[in-house]
């Protein structure tokens, strides 16, 4: 897969091209949809122990049945547009939505324009807009983009399971993060999701998405560079399933989420090869720097000064 903002100098140029497509499916027997992903899950490959094989199988499953929209989802794969025998060409990113059209209460996007409400007057006594304003359309895309990452996780967690990260191009996602995290298993990867899914649920609840530890910042890190990047190049859907969003002047202050979002930024200096080992809070260069532990079993600890969210949540795959 093509990875934003990577390229070796030893490989091929790669010229990216973008299929739009709307398709409307009429659904006349909704038990043999349920039937066919049932089916197709039980038949999908998952990397893993038989054991977690079966809980990942069991897990789908669940979630198709009595659910004619997270069947056709699982069905609708975007990725098999064009065959994997054809030559030349790879699957890079792809975002994808299913909505029931005969009930548009279940639209799989919140009503962002009612959750962000923008005041705009511009005034300093103004305790709305004085600071910084999280602009409906600037939350649809992090929303967006959240969710699209956290799918690509767990496609990695299905595909490798345990395996560390060794050929990069393989990864949908977890060769992007930092070094010291290739050789996690299934279990924390799974968790990383998850904290794309919990950065994605603070949007649609109408709220900012404050990292609470270092995997969400991690995540919330590659959410800012891949919804930059599906803005800046036409794909971010605003021509699609969120044009009614509401538009503003300023709706992508991209720098300003930097300083709004994050404490800090420490978690980025665990990708300077010549601050190896930072993230271990007994080193000199951590002490020297004091930005306390990141190694990877610690990156799911709630920071002291953030409410720890409900270990009890539960994961979407």
């Amino acid at each position: 897969m093509a990875k934003i903002g990577r390229m070796s100098g030893d490989e091929k140029p790669v010229r990216r091209v973008k299929v739009t497509a709307e398709v409307i499916f009429e659904v006349t027997d909704v038990a043999a949809v349920e039937r066919a992903a049932l089916e197709d899950i039980a038949q999908t490959s998952f990397a893993g122990d038989e054991a977690a094989v079966a809980e990942i199988v069991a897990e789908e499953q669940e979630a198709v049945r009595g659910d004619l929209i997270e069947a056709v989802s699982w069905l609708a794969d975007p990725e098999r547009m064009i065959s994997f025998e054809v030559p030349g060409i790879q699957c890079g990113l792809t975002t994808y939505g299913v909505d029931d059209l005969d009930n548009p209460e279940s639209a799989w996007y919140p009503d962002f324009g009612s959750l962000f409400q923008v005041c705009g007057c511009r005034l300093d006594s103004c305790d709305r807009c004085a600071g910084y304003e999280l602009t409906p359309r600037m939350a649809a895309v992090l929303s967006s983009m959240s969710q699209m990452l956290a799918d690509q996780a767990y496609d990695d967690v299905i595909e490798h399971g345990d395996e560390p990260v060794e050929n990069e191009s393989a990864w949908s996602l977890f060769a992007e993060y930092p070094r010291v995290t290739w050789r996690q298993d299934a279990v924390w990867r799974r968790q990383a999701a998850r904290a794309f899914d919990d950065l994605a649920a603070d949007l649609e609840a109408g709220d900012w998405p404050l990292p609470r530890c270092p995997a969400e910042e991690m995540a919330l890190h590659l959410t800012l560079r891949y919804a930059q990047a599906a803005v800046d190049d036409g794909w971010a859907g605003f021509d699609g399933p969120l044009k009614d969003v509401p538009e503003y002047p300023d709706d992508f202050e991209w720098d300003a989420l930097y300083e709004m979002f994050f404490q800090d930024l420490d978690i980025l200096s665990l990708f300077d090869v010549e601050l190896d080992g930072i993230e271990d809070p007994e080193t000199e260069t951590n002490r020297h720097f004091g930005i306390g532990d990141y190694r990877p079993q610690a990156w799911f600890r709630s920071f002291n000064n953030m409410e720890p969210r409900d270990g009890r949540r539960p994961f979407r795959r």
